[in-house]
């Protein structure tokens, strides 16, 4: 298992000592997967093994899948550098509260899929902070240096001034040049997967309904360094293995 650091002054929620027992429990959790046992009944089993507390458990929610799942949404991986003049559409609070997690120093898992997400630490109370504006620059401007476009970016309007979000993403879109939108939805599942092309998106639910999908945050995050990325050291193994 390996573990980049995180910045100076973030905070952590996975205690040092757990991070240790991390491969171990994400083997035992695998393997359970792999033999079709239910997620959250193996999850709780696992966890109560290894004494893992919540943030160590979703860290093995969020990144541990059987593996016949892993090679199956790998293969539907595609990197923003093949994206150019494509257009693109967006699962906008998804993308940006991953990436506020990594600049705050919060976990974040690079998953068996080939997806990096975070542990849901913010997303439950997430609303726009003056860090949104740093994070959706960096986000226009990685997808403009690729010539992405042109861009669709969905918001959950439930959450708290999506409208808002939607409308300083317009804002960065054009200042950064790209061609785009972004509005707030009440739910944006339906719009993403009625898109013809790739979307960008690390939730699972999407992963598993679309053809093609990029993981622009996670991207993002290996490029910069950004957060506490653990990884559990899966490397596309065969189901045999288990």
């Amino acid at each position: 298992m390996t573990t980049s650091p995180p910045p100076a002054g973030g905070a952590s929620c996975l205690p040092v000592e757990e991070i240790a027992l991390l491969p171990d429990a994400a083997c035992d959790y695998r393997y359970l997967l792999a033999r079709g046992y239910p997620r959250q009944a193996s999850l709780t089993l696992v966890g109560n093994r290894y004494h893992l507390s919540q943030a160590g458990r979703e860290i093995l929610h969020r990144g541990v899948c059987a593996p016949a799942v892993a090679r199956q949404r790998r293969a539907k991986l595609v990197a923003v550098a093949r994206l150019r003049g494509r257009p693109l559409a967006m699962d906008g609070h998804n993308i940006v509260i991953t990436l506020e997690c990594a600049r705050r120093g919060l976990p974040l898992v690079a998953a068996d899929d080939g997806f990096i997400r975070d542990i849901g630490r913010l997303s439950r109370a997430y609303r726009p902070s003056p860090l949104t504006t740093s994070v959706l620059q960096e986000i226009a401007h990685y997808l403009a240096d690729h010539d992405v476009g042109p861009l669709t970016i969905y918001y959950d309007a439930p959450m708290s001034r999506s409208g808002e979000l939607a409308d300083l993403t317009r804002t960065i879109l054009s200042a950064a040049g790209l061609a785009g939108s972004a509005q707030a939805v009440p739910v944006p599942e339906p719009w993403l997967l009625a898109h013809r092309g790739v979307i960008a998106s690390s939730d699972t639910d999407l992963i598993d309904r679309c053809n093609q999908v990029v993981d622009v945050a996670g991207e993002i995050i290996q490029q910069s360094g950004a957060g506490l990325l653990v990884s559990l050291d899966f490397v596309g193994k065969e189901l045999d293995s288990y």
